[in-house]
């Protein structure tokens, strides 16, 4: 059976698709981009659009009842590689170092709003 997680603590889909889906146990993130859901803004510069990102997930998360020690994979997606160092100490330190999910990051020539970050997540309960 398949769940609709939904929460006004991150941002509204901008398009067909939901915040995410719980399928089995399994939570399927939708790319998060670092729009704030309270002004509606979005944060400019890497450092402050990976930690939006990553609150963004966290609510996400949370609305499910999981948090990041369930991600099991996350997909990365960087406007500029030269950001990556940045963005990856940033999205560690929401992160247990013991339960590091897989992981792949891509540089991409474009993003929604043309933002620098967009991530996805997919978790499992355990």
């Amino acid at each position: 059976m398949k769940k609709i997680i939904s929460t006004p603590k991150a941002p509204a889909a901008i398009g067909p698709y939901s915040q995410a889906n719980f399928v089995n146990g399994v939570l399927y993130i939708s790319g998060q981009i670092p729009v704030n859901s309270e002004t509606g803004n979005v944060e400019e510069g890497i450092e402050k659009a990976t930690h939006q990102v990553m609150k963004n997930l966290e609510d996400i998360l949370t609305e499910a009842g999981l948090s990041f020690s369930h991600v099991v994979k996350a997909t990365i997606f960087l406007k500029n590689m030269d950001d990556f160092a940045a963005m990856n100490e940033i999205y560690a330190s929401y992160l247990n170092p013991e339960s590091y999910p897989a992981r792949e990051t891509v540089q991409v020539s474009c993003l929604p709003k043309n933002v620098d970050i967009e991530i996805s997540m997919i978790a499992h309960q355990f």
